[in-house]
C-alpha cells in the first residue's frame, strides 16, 4: 500500500518558487497539447467537437502543485479552449474559461483528502473527479447559456466516462513517477565525503 509521507507545513495556498516553477511547466505543456493537432483536442463527429487530453496537466498540476497551481494551469487551459474555438459555445468565455478555473481545484482537493490512506488511489480519484469536473461544468454552463439542450448531453456521457478513466490512468501513473523521482532526490545519501565527490 503506497502511503502518502507527511504533509509539508507549507500552506498549500502559498506561492513559492517550486509552485511557481510548476506552474510554468504545466502551463506550457498545456499550451503544447493545445497547438498540436490530434494532441490535445481529438476532433469527433458530435456537438462537443472534440475529445480531450487538455485537462490531464490541469490535474497534474492540482495533485502536485496544489490548488494554485492547478487554478493557474486551468486558466491556461480555459484560454487555450476559448482561443482556438470552433464551435459557438466553446466562443463563449463562461463555457470555455470559467469551468477549467475548478479542475484543478478539485483535483487537488480530491488527492488531499485521500493521500493520507493511499497515494494511488488518491491520485485515481484526483484524476476522474477533475475530468468530471471538466466535463460537468462546460455542459451545465453550456445548458445555463442555451448552447445545448438535455437531450443533446446525452451522446456526450460516454466520451466523459471515457475521458475520465483515461485521466485517472495518466495522472497515477505520472504522479507516482514524480513521487519516486522525488523521494530519491531527498532521500539519496551522500556516502563520501565531500572532498571526494567530483561535483
Amino acid at each position: 500500500m503506497s502511503k502518502v509521507p507527511a504533509s509539508p507545513t507549507t500552506s498549500p495556498w502559498t506561492i513559492t518558487t517550486q509552485r511557481i516553477v510548476m506552474a510554468g511547466a504545466f502551463s506550457a505543456i498545456t499550451i503544447i497539447l493545445g497547438v498540436v493537432p490530434y494532441l490535445g483536442f481529438i476532433p469527433l463527429p458530435n456537438i462537443s467537437g472534440s475529445a480531450t487530453t487538455e485537462h490531464i496537466p490541469t490535474i497534474l498540476g492540482g495533485v502536485l502543485g496544489g490548488p494554485i497551481v492547478g487554478i493557474f494551469s486551468g486558466l491556461v487551459f480555459g484560454l487555450v479552449s476559448f482561443t482556438r474555438a470552433t464551435v459557438p459555445l466553446f466562443k463563449d468565455p463562461t463555457v470555455a474559461i470559467l469551468p477549467r478555473l475548478f479542475i484543478g481545484l478539485t483535483a487537488w482537493a480530491t488527492f488531499a483528502a485521500l493521500a493520507r490512506f493511499n497515494r494511488n488511489v488518491a491520485a485515481a480519484a484526483a484524476g476522474f473527479i477533475g475530468a468530471a469536473t471538466n466535463t460537468v461544468l462546460v455542459l451545465t454552463i453550456a445548458v445555463w447559456r442555451g448552447y445545448l439542450t438535455l437531450p443533446l448531453i446525452i451522446p456526450i456521457i460516454p466520451q466523459a466516462i471515457i475521458e475520465a478513466i483515461i485521466a485517472a490512468i495518466i495522472t497515477t501513473i505520472l504522479a507516482s513517477a514524480f513521487f519516486v523521482v522525488q523521494g530519491r532526490l531527498v532521500r539519496a545519501p551522500e556516502k563520501k565525503s565531500r572532498d571526494q565527490l567530483h561535483y
